[in-house]
């Protein structure tokens, strides 16, 4: 990516509903330029989609849950990953390293909402061995804005 591509990744990060022309002033190219760099961004896979940033408190999902999950070695992997995609709850589910095999973090309405998850959900996939739940009583930060590595000089 070079320095046009960097600063405009940024600034569509920042505000994605941005228009063409606010986008050219930021890239210091003609609008049609600019349409044709994002374009060429969605094309590479550095734009995967484009999204509302919506609060969860109003759309019904104000529980923020982190869990740790450890599933036995060797046991269906292929098969826990695949129930964990479909889980509309579950926002991110990463493979760690340490003790754990999964953390995974949720939004839900409440405790309720929770229990039924861990209870019907998740212990009940198969190799899943024990489960440990953090609760989150409040945010100090939360993004989705990833850094931009610098450009690079020699594009």
């Amino acid at each position: 990516m070079d320095e046009i591509d960097r600063n405009l990744t940024v600034a569509l990060q920042l505000d994605g509903s941005a228009g063409l022309a606010e986008l050219a002033k930021v890239a210091g190219l003609s609008v049609s330029a600019t349409a044709e760099r994002v374009k060429r961004l969605e094309e590479r896979g550095v734009i995967r989609g484009w999204r509302a940033d919506l609060d969860p408190v109003q759309v019904g999902c104000p529980l923020l849950v982190h869990v740790l999950a450890s599933v036995a070695p060797g046991r269906d992997d292929a098969g826990f990953r695949k129930a964990i995609r479909r889980q509309e709850a579950v926002l991110e589910c990463h493979a760690v390293t340490g003790a754990w095999t999964y953390l995974l973090k949720l939004r839900l309405p409440d405790l309720a909402a929770l229990d039924t998850f861990l209870n019907e959900e998740l212990r009940t996939l198969p190799g899943v061995q024990r489960v440990e739940t953090l609760l989150t009583i409040a945010t100090v930060r939360e993004t989705s804005i990833l850094p931009v590595a610098p450009a690079d000089p020699e594009e």
